[in-house]
C-alpha cells in the first residue's frame, strides 16, 4: 500500500492536519464522559511534530516513525501520548530499515502497534477505547489486500470500517480512562478514541486517492 517516502508522508501529514483542525470537535466528544482534554493534548503533540517535521531522521522509514513516535510522546498529555506514541514506535520497530512497504508491511504495522496500544493501556476490544476502531480498520485493509482491491478501494473500506465501528461504540460501557468511571453513564455516546481514528482514516483515503497529483 506505501511503495515510498510520498505516500508515508501523505499519511503523516495527513494525522497532523487532522487533529489541529479538529481539535475541538474531539475535545468535545471526549466532554462527555471524560475530561475533554483529547482534542488538546493531541493538537499540542501534532502541532510539535509539525513545527520539528523537517528536521526528522529519514534514514528509514522504521527510524522515521520511531522518531515521530517519541516526538509526540513527549508533548501529549495525560494517558493519549503514551497510547498513541506507542502506536507510532511500535509499527516503526515493525517497519526497521525498509525505505518502502507493500500492503503486508503495513498490515503487520498496524497489527503490531495495536499490540504495543493494549499492553500500554492494559485495553481489549469491546471496551470503547481507539482499539474498536484500529483493529476493524486494520482487519478491512488485510482483507482487502487478500481480495486484491485497488490501492484506492483498500483506504475506502477501510475508512467505512473505521467509521462503522466507531459508531458502534455508541452502545459500549467505558472500562478504560476517565470515561470508565462514568459507567453505565458512558453508553450512549461514541468514544472519542474511536472516533478520532475513523476520522483520521476518511481524510487519509480521501488524501491517499489523490496523492498522484501532489
Amino acid at each position: 500500500m506505501t511503495d515510498s517516502w510520498g505516500e508515508v508522508d501523505v499519511v503523516v501529514t495527513t494525522i497532523i492536519d487532522t487533529c489541529l483542525a479538529n481539535e475541538k470537535y474531539f475535545g468535545d466528544l471526549d466532554s462527555v464522559v471524560g475530561d475533554g482534554d483529547f482534542g488538546y493534548s493531541l493538537a499540542r503533540g501534532f502541532e510539535k511534530l509539525q513545527a520539528q517535521y523537517g528536521e526528522l531522521d529519514r534514514t528509514d522509514i522504521g527510524t522515521f516513525l520511531k522518531k515521530v513516535g517519541m516526538l509526540i510522546t513527549s508533548r501529549i498529555g495525560g494517558t493519549s501520548g503514551p497510547i498513541w506514541g506507542t502506536g507510532f514506535l511500535r509499527a516503526g520497530t515493525t517497519a526497521g530499515t525498509a525505505t518502502s512497504l507493500d500492503g503486508s508491511d503495513v498490515v503487520a504495522m498496524l497489527r503490531a502497534a495495536v499490540e504495543g496500544i493494549k499492553t500500554r493501556g492494559g485495553a481489549e476490544l469491546g471496551e470503547k477505547t481507539l482499539l474498536d476502531a484500529l483493529v476493524p480498520m486494520t482487519d478491512a485493509i488485510e482483507e482487502s489486500l487478500a481480495a486484491g482491491a485497488s490501492s484506492a478501494e483498500v483506504v475506502d473500506r477501510a475508512a467505512a470500517a473505521a467509521r462503522s465501528a466507531a459508531d458502534a461504540t455508541v452502545d459500549m460501557v467505558a472500562k478504560r480512562g476517565r470515561a470508565a468511571y462514568t459507567g453505565e453513564r458512558s453508553r450512549g455516546s461514541v468514544d472519542a478514541g474511536a472516533t478520532a481514528v475513523a476520522v483520521l482514516m476518511e481524510q487519509i483515503a480521501e488524501n491517499w486517492k489523490g496523492r498522484q497529483s501532489r
